[in-house]
């Protein structure tokens, strides 16, 4: 509460349509105050203050204040705000007030940000869902969806790997686009961000390509003081054309104006690998290959290595967090610095991250004019292992060391590492593969607020986020890969991004008498802008030296000794938009919604889309009729509105034209004036409670999100004038589903209390009228060019595994499939449940708090074991699993894409633990507070799956359409432990 409390001091209610009526009350004397919270004294924005046994009042604003016009006779005030006892003040003679209000534990409703404003939690009538600092996940967190995962209802976090800062796919209520960008809009301190890469992917040397890293790894989550989450369209409809992935609003931590404080805390962790796989060792693997036809001569090195065992080590991370904040009524500011390294559980990875940020804030002319800053400038390293998602079956480190042989040794007898065309040495790779990548990143915002009256005010906001990436790929001429072995490579890759942003909103905040008015006016220019550079070297003449350092040293007898080529665009984003929520006698709520955008990267006949939401609640409680009931808090919410899409690449709408190796130009990219947006149509209701006191809250929704005008680049056979042109197609996807939200205080004695929190999600996906087929999730392997397992068509989930039925095996050992290997659409890779439960214990100054989170009616293809473990890889002198060596499949058995790799990826985890205990120090003359914490990740983790974890995605995309649940030797997710001290000064 009091985090939610303290950015509502700072940012307010920055809402409101520019209202020319107040209510006209009739003279009499003026009174005047300041209303502040008992907690921590610090001033209360939005507080209703009201005449007793009338409908005239008013609220403070955004520094606490209030001013109210009395009528004679009149002697009682009636001061309410939510999550604060109600209080009634005795006028008399006084005409000017301090009121102290204390907080109501029984009622803590929370304030939530909204888009461009904050809100109060019992106003709301869209489906937000708000989490302070006490409920994020703990231990190591690289970017703020890792503080989400598994805590909010409808919200679903899958890393794509575990390699330390791996790219995290983030659904908010199903996945909606074919095509385009299926994460949300991050929006930091009032600031869009672009979501673009920051840095490159990797190169594809022989080990596959590989994408980068998380663009939002920047950010230090501790740092963050709140995180909002806008999941219907009613809520998410203010940001119109990027809003139909949902919305998350992210809050920084600002200083306390009379609170001086300094902050210190550290952690180190150490971190394992949570599971391995049971691959034949050295002695068992001799017989069981020669039983599969292999000849002992050939394939018996007379080593022993445990391939896997030279792969991952036990890593080590290390925090460090110092922040300094306070301030005086008219100035705050907190400031805050960080530094961050963690290795990864695989050698030759890591993140190391240093991180700077500013908050302040300053008022002059009696308060109505206020200046905001905030700002953020951090460094990453990077550094990476070669594990490329679409590599062949010769492998990457980890398929490479799935599959090695175990009686190869190392290294030769004369020192060097062995290996051949056939065998890929993983150690020989860490060592001879350096590729490591820089990112700096600056974000900042500065805002100006006038305040006209206490009811209406003007803010501008300018924002800048400005990137540069490099990546550098260094590969020795000692490497046994094609077109390496030596000769060598240098790849050096830049990126630089740039998002630059200015806002202006007129807000209004009154009373019309029994009823509050809040509205908003804006408009918002974006700019985005984008360049990179990228340069190969090869055949090094000088040994010991990186290719990256010595792009020069080349024998330059061959013309193909250097590749180059860059890039550069820019996009815009104009948009207006306007907001009212109207308050009926705190029974009744309403919100309009519209904005229009007009966007660069739309048809020229679709340049400006209009994007509007209508949201209403029903306080039920608030009615006589509900006198008595068990009901502490009743609403019914309602709502409706259309959001977009526009995350599809530059350009897409009009001719693009490219040389070709003879001087002249072709098309590849056709012009389409009527390409835009895809729209999504979104319907919620929901419920929210609470009984008993207010100690069991909750909320149920139903929602259905339709997608409309999907994007689409489809290829023109030759000999058209054109390769590919973007498209919408018809149909529609449609993800509907259920929430739950439930928060019980079980227990709450002086020094003892339970605290239970549970989310759950059904949902459910389907495609309707497309008239096409996509196929997408490609398959690697031996002998699985081509292949691939999902495809995209009418009446099923998108991505649904399309494949052989496997049936088992005949009695010679090979494959049996269902009808003559027709090809059968077998199942999604959406969960159709999701849930989350977290049990908080207080016991004097311990604490502890033990978060499960899991997933049912899911599916997952195990790429890997679809490339590696098939019994015929014996008989070729590679390894595989104890239970495929101790299978009936004969090694002649081709391992074609089938149900045979298709798993199930239900789970349940024991995915955060956390242990604490709070000093008492009250005697210390320079210690405030004191705390000591172990946090566990990933502890426990109960599934039917066969590789190393099933939460995890490999991007297998096809053609550009994306894919989803395959998982191909990716890197998995540790086991974490930490240790932890928190300081306060």
């Amino acid at each position: 509460m009091k985090n939610y409390l303290l950015s509502m001091k700072v940012m307010l209610l920055f809402l409101a349509l520019f209202i020319t009526a107040e209510t006209v009350y009739a003279q009499g004397r003026q009174i005047t105050g300041t209303v502040i919270s008992g907690e921590d004294m610090q001033p209360l924005p939005g507080v209703a203050i009201q005449v007793k046994g009338t409908s005239r009042g008013t609220v403070t604003d955004m520094d606490g204040k209030f001013s109210l016009d009395l009528q004679g006779g009149e002697t009682t005030l009636v001061v309410s705000f939510i999550g604060f006892t109600t209080q009634e003040v005795s006028i008399g003679n006084l005409s000017l007030f301090t009121i102290t209000l204390e907080e109501n534990i029984q009622s803590l409703s929370e304030t939530v940000v909204i888009g461009y404003g904050q809100q109060r939690a019992q106003d709301a009538t869209g489906a937000v869902i708000a989490l302070g600092e006490e409920k994020f996940n703990k231990g190591i967190i690289n970017s703020p969806e890792q503080l989400l995962q598994g805590r909010a209802a409808g919200v679903q976090v899958t890393p794509s790997s575990g390699e330390p800062g791996a790219a995290v796919n983030i659904r908010i209520r199903g996945t909606s686009s074919v095509r385009s960008d299926n994460n949300p809009l991050f929006v930091i301190d009032g600031v869009p961000l672009d979501g673009a890469a920051t840095q490159a992917g990797g190169a594809d040397y022989g080990a596959g390509g590989s994408q980068p890293r998380n663009p939002l790894n920047f950010l230090n989550p501790d740092d963050i003081e709140s995180i909002s989450v806008l999941k219907d369209a009613s809520a998410a409809a203010i940001y119109g054309s990027r809003g139909s992935n949902g919305v998350v609003l992210i809050t920084t931590k600002k200083g306390k104006a009379g609170q001086e404080s300094l902050t210190f805390s550290t952690s180190a962790s150490v971190s394992t690998r949570a599971r391995k796989i049971d691959l034949l060792d050295a002695n068992d693997y001799i017989p069981q290959a020669v039983a599969a036809g292999a000849d002992e001569n050939v394939i018996n090195f007379g080593g022993a290595t445990d391939w896997q065992d030279e792969i991952f080590r036990t890593a080590i991370t290390q925090n460090y967090n110092v922040g300094y904040g306070g301030g005086t009524e008219n100035t705050q500011y907190r400031v805050s610095l960080s530094y961050m390294n963690q290795d990864g559980i695989i050698r030759n990875t890591g993140l190391e991250r240093i991180t700077g940020r500013i908050n302040a804030s300053h008022k002059v002319f009696d308060d109505r004019l206020r200046f905001d800053l905030q700002l953020t400038a951090s460094d990453i390293k990077d550094t990476y292992a070669p594990l490329g998602e679409d590599v062949g079956f010769e492998g990457n480190l980890i398929g490479a060391a799935l599959q090695a042989n175990p009686t190869r040794p190392i290294r030769n007898a004369d020192g060097t590492f062995q290996q051949s065309q056939d065998f890929r040495n993983p150690v020989a790779m860490l060592a001879y593969i350096d590729d490591r990548g820089e990112t700096t990143r600056v974000l900042g915002n500065i805002g100006v607020t006038f305040n006209f009256t206490d009811n209406f005010f003007y803010k501008m906001n300018f924002g800048m986020d400005n990137s540069s990436g490099v990546r550098r790929t260094s590969l020795d001429q000692r490497l046994v890969f094609p077109g390496i072995e030596n000769i060598g490579r240098g790849v050096i890759n830049n990126t630089y991004q740039r998002n630059q942003l200015i806002e202006h909103t007129l807000n209004y905040n009154g009373t019309l008498g029994e009823n509050r008015l809040e509205a908003l006016l804006g408009f918002s220019y974006q700019k985005f802008e984008s360049r990179g550079h990228f340069l190969q070297s090869q055949f090094f003449t000088l040994p010991n030296v990186p290719p990256v350092d010595n792009m020069g040293g080349v024998d330059n007898v061959t013309a193909r000794a250097f590749l180059g080529n860059s890039f550069r665009g820019q996009d815009e984003l104009q948009s207006f938009f306007g907001r009212v929520n109207y308050n009926i006698r705190d029974k009744y709520l309403i919100t309009a919604t519209l904005r229009a955008d007009g966007s660069s990267k739309f048809g020229e006949d679709n340049k400006y889309g209009v994007f509007p939401s209508l949201a209403a609640a029903w306080r039920i409680n608030e009615e006589d009729f509900m006198s008595g009931s068990t009901f502490n808090d009743l609403k019914l919410r309602a709502g409706w509105g259309v959001t977009g899409n526009q995350e599809f690449p530059r350009n897409a709408a009009v001719t693009v034209l490219r040389a070709d190796n003879q001087g002249g130009t072709f098309i590849s990219n056709q012009f389409n004036p009527n390409l835009r947006w895809e729209e999504t149509v979104q319907y919620n209701v929901g419920f929210d409670f609470a009984i008993m006191q207010s100690k069991l809250t909750g909320a149920i929704d139903y929602f259905n999100k339709q997608t409309e005008n999907l994007l689409i680049l489809v290829d023109f056979p030759a000999p058209a004038n054109a390769i590919t042109r973007w498209e919408n197609l018809p149909g529609r996807v449609i993800n509907e589903g259920v929430e739950f939200t439930l928060d019980y205080l079980a227990i709450d004695r002086e020094n003892f209390s339970w605290n239970i929190l549970g989310n759950a999600t059904f949902l459910r996906n389907d495609v309707q009228g497309i008239g096409t087929t996509l196929n997408t999730g490609n398959i690697d392997g031996q002998g699985l060019t081509g292949a691939f397992a999902q495809r995209i068509t009418d009446g099923q989930p998108l991505y649904s595994f399309y494949m052989r039925d496997f049936e088992g095996f005949t009695e010679d050992g090979l494959g049996i499939y269902r009808n003559n290997e027709e090809l059968f659409y077998l199942g999604s890779p959406f969960p159709t449940f999701t849930w989350g439960l977290t049990n908080n214990f207080a016991i004097g100054r311990f604490d502890a708090s033990v978060f499960f989170n899991g997933q049912n009616g899911g599916l997952i293809y195990n790429n890997t074991a679809n490339a590696i473990f098939l019994r015929g890889n014996l008989a070729n002198g590679r390894n595989v699993t104890r239970e495929i060596a101790n299978s009936g499949e004969n090694p002649a058995n081709f391992g074609e894409v089938s149900s045979r790799f298709l798993e199930s990826s239900d789970f349940v985890r024991l995915a955060n633990l956390n242990l604490g205990y709070t000093f008492n120090m009250a005697d210390s003359r320079y210690i405030r507070s004191m705390r000591v914490g172990f946090t566990g990740q990933n502890l426990l983790l109960f599934t039917g799956y066969s590789g190393f974890d099933p939460e995890v995605n490999t991007n297998k995309a096809r053609d550009g359409v994306p894919s989803l649940g395959i998982d191909y030797t990716a890197f998995p997710l540790p086991r974490i432990y930490t240790l932890n001290l928190n300081f306060g000064f």
